[in-house]
């Protein structure tokens, strides 16, 4: 366990009163990889509490807890700080991570919830999300751990020591292929993007086509978790202090990830990034956050290739979560204005800009619920693999 989980412990311990400690008694903490909560109080079944905005500049809507010793009684859950449940109420395991449901428990107000724990159930699990850490990624990573056409790597070190994986797949080591550079969790908590990735690279490592394709022509280069520390230590990651990771591409860049990715592809010669595409969750639940989109950057030419990629993604999808191109999100609409990037470059904005490359952008895949379909890890995994047929079908063009 590390410095960070040991403090938490003792400071969740003294927030809720010492209520941890009786043998029996109903118990909350978050010391696990991705935990993120204070509680405010325990009493009886009834549980209030709050997310942990730690390095957070406002208000922003990731938790994930764990409750001990409530098998056979029904918990009622209340967030103090702010409506911060989503579109499908909490997500819950009841096998220490390993699989999720969504409840589908939560008041009108997307504050509460209640939750029946079954009898036996030695804990039980919630989060705003499903999440996605490194114990995900090394089952994924397994699966494929005699594959000739994947190679793991790391791209930096974190602040904290922890190794930030830079994963080749398709035509590995070959420099003569462009190259198709991947991002996810530039903010921490947006965990969904991770099981898309995972379903990307999966059809490229898969026997048979798109994958044998895709292999042959392209070299993938993706970055799981830029925000490696983040993601581990459960943080928001979105508006972090002093810098938001996605703001991270212009000037001297604050965190390793970024660095590290500005230095790495800056070595290659014009040209051969060819396409860069950056994953990510919009806001919790609400009009524009519940579908699947696309968002714009300023230049023009690199948005019409990423609107032709839609086009095809809409045309060849066959999974489960709907992709409607006109979802997406262009430059100088809604919140994708010049003023959402005064504090500094996103990757995708940085990207767009290099000599030589086709295309940068960025898609958006919801927490919950996406045009009316529940979203499931395997639900992302196949929108993943949809999106890998249709790069090849463009790129390949």
């Amino acid at each position: 366990m590390t410095r960070r989980e040991l403090a938490r412990m003792a400071a969740l311990s003294a927030a809720a009163g010492g209520l941890r400690a009786a043998s029996g008694d109903v118990s909350v903490d978050c010391a696990f990889p991705g935990g993120n909560i204070m509680v405010d109080s325990i009493e009886g079944a009834t549980v209030s509490l709050r997310q942990d905005l730690r390095d957070t500049a406002g208000d922003w809507f990731y938790w994930h807890f764990r409750v001990r010793g409530a098998a056979g009684r029904t918990l009622a859950v209340r967030f103090t700080r702010s409506a911060v449940i989503g579109a499908r109420g909490p997500a819950v395991s009841l096998d220490r991570g390993l699989s999720w449901q969504w409840s589908e428990t939560a008041d009108a107000a997307r504050q509460s919830f209640t939750y029946a724990v079954p009898s036996g159930s030695q804990e039980a699990r919630f989060c705003m999300t499903i999440p996605y850490l490194e114990s995900n990624l090394r089952a994924f990573l397994k699966r494929y751990r005699r594959s000739r056409f994947l190679r793991t790597g790391v791209l930096c070190r974190t602040a904290k020591g922890r190794s930030v994986e830079l994963l080749e797949a398709g035509a590995v080591g070959d420099e003569t292929r462009p190259v198709i550079l991947l991002t996810a969790r530039h903010h921490a908590c947006e965990s969904i993007a991770g099981f898309t990735l995972e379903g990307l690279l999966g059809a490229v490592l898969d026997a048979g086509e798109p994958g044998g394709r895709l292999r042959r022509n392209f070299r993938f280069l993706a970055v799981p978790f830029v925000d490696k520390d983040g993601v581990e230590d459960g943080d928001q990651g979105k508006n972090r202090r002093p810098r938001d990771h996605n703001r991270d591409y212009s000037g001297a860049s604050v965190h390793a990830s970024p660095a590290a990715i500005r230095k790495l592809v800056g070595s290659w010669p014009a040209g051969r990034l060819r396409f860069a595409l950056d994953l990510h969750c919009p806001w919790l639940r609400g009009a524009g956050n519940e579908e699947i989109h696309f968002v714009g950057g300023p230049a023009k030419e690199s948005w019409a290739r990423i609107e032709r990629l839609a086009a095809v993604l809409e045309s060849i999808q066959t999974g489960p979560l709907p992709f409607r191109a006109r979802n997406n999100l262009p430059f100088g609409k809604s919140w994708n204005t010049a003023a959402n990037t005064s504090q500094g470059k996103s990757f995708s904005g940085w990207a767009a800009e290099l000599p030589g490359i086709w295309a940068a952008g960025s898609l958006e895949i919801p927490y919950a619920n996406a045009g009316g379909a529940v979203v499931t890890a395997d639900a992302a995994r196949a929108l993943g693999s949809d999106l890998a047929c249709s790069l090849g079908e463009v790129l390949e063009s």
